[in-house]
């Protein structure tokens, strides 16, 4: 758990990690250079229990934290937690459980509660809403270059992927998505508990929010490094794809697949407007158009609200299967 400036939080999270029905476990909390009382708090706490480890260490930024914290840990299993979220009791135990009982599995979520104003933050709570529909390893494994699927506190995982994958990296990206990324392109399976066990805040500060490599930019430039590996392993037409979506800007988030060698040939709109256009040298089809699933791989890359069902159903009437000539990636 790392620790920085979170006097007004990080009570309560300990307090709920000591709630969980599961006994054996050692929490580390990192303060990351912290100067509002925090590390007084933690002082305070491992002194009344002894299965809490404070480290202290100059700010250093999350990914620092982060690894030194996994450099101290002596557990098989590795669970996340920020200082501002609340674990419900009974997470560990459910999430160790789902690790124990199925070794196919490198890591395990959950699904999260929304801790923040589902009105002033709606776009934030269908995200939070979005992952929660995400439970099996397939669901996962197909949706993986729409968003994170993950919330970071809500994960367990192996110890042993670090030493066999890496950890988390520092760059102009966000960290945790990048780790899943990485460990899935590797062939790591990951799924969740489906049910709620973690309270996930979202307060006006948070880093997703004020940091650069969390920009909506960052991600996408992220995700298709991987999306061109992932495609030059699975897709037939490699490395010619369609995209779905002709606007400005999903042209413009899709452009970054040409930096990894994807060949882009056209594009998929509704807008009647769009259709028959040449764009950049590609043209744009309607749906009723679309070249024939064994000539095509298709990447829908819209992310208007209820856009991305739609145009999964229409997909699938034409004849394509997610995973084998369509992929989400927006």
């Amino acid at each position: 758990m790392p620790v920085w400036n979170a006097s007004d939080t990080v009570a309560a999270a300990i307090a709920s990690v000591q709630a969980q029905t599961l006994r054996d476990w050692e929490l580390l909390a990192v303060d990351d250079g912290s100067d509002d009382g925090s590390a007084a708090l933690l002082a305070a706490a491992a002194a009344t229990d002894a299965r809490i480890r404070v480290l202290h260490r100059p700010h250093a930024g999350i990914v620092a934290a982060l690894n030194a914290g996994i450099a101290a840990a002596r557990a098989p299993f590795i669970a996340r937690l920020d200082a501002d979220d609340i674990c419900l009791p009974e997470r560990l135990e459910r999430q160790l459980a789902r690790l124990v009982a199925e070794p196919e599995l490198g890591l395990v979520g959950c699904r999260v509660r929304y801790g923040g104003d589902r009105e002033s933050q709606a776009g934030y709570a269908a995200y939070v809403d979005w992952t929660n529909s995400l439970v099996t390893a397939e669901q996962i494994d197909h949706e993986r270059f729409v968003e994170s699927p993950f919330a970071h506190p809500s994960v367990m995982f192996r110890a042993d992927l670090l030493a066999a994958h890496g950890g988390y990296t520092d760059g102009e990206f966000p960290e945790d998505y990048e780790l899943w990324l990485r460990w899935l392109d590797t062939g790591v399976r990951m799924a969740k508990v489906d049910a709620e066990l973690l309270i996930w805040q979202d307060p006006p500060g948070r880093l997703s929010r004020t940091d650069p490599r969390y920009s909506v930019d960052a991600f996408h430039a992220l995700k298709a490094r991987y999306l061109a590996a992932w495609l030059a392993r699975h897709n037939p037409q490699h490395p010619a794809v369609w995209i779905w979506g002709a606007g400005r800007i999903t042209r413009k988030r899709a452009e970054h697949l040409v930096d990894h060698g994807v060949r882009i040939v056209g594009y998929v709109d509704i807008d009647p407007k769009k259709i028959g256009q040449i764009i950049h040298g590609r043209p744009v089809v309607g749906p009723d158009d679309l070249p024939p699933p064994a000539a095509a791989f298709i990447l829908p890359y819209v992310a208007n609200r209820g856009a991305r069902e739609l145009i999964a159903a229409r997909l699938a009437a034409a004849g394509f299967t997610i995973g084998t000539n369509y992929l989400p990636a927006g």
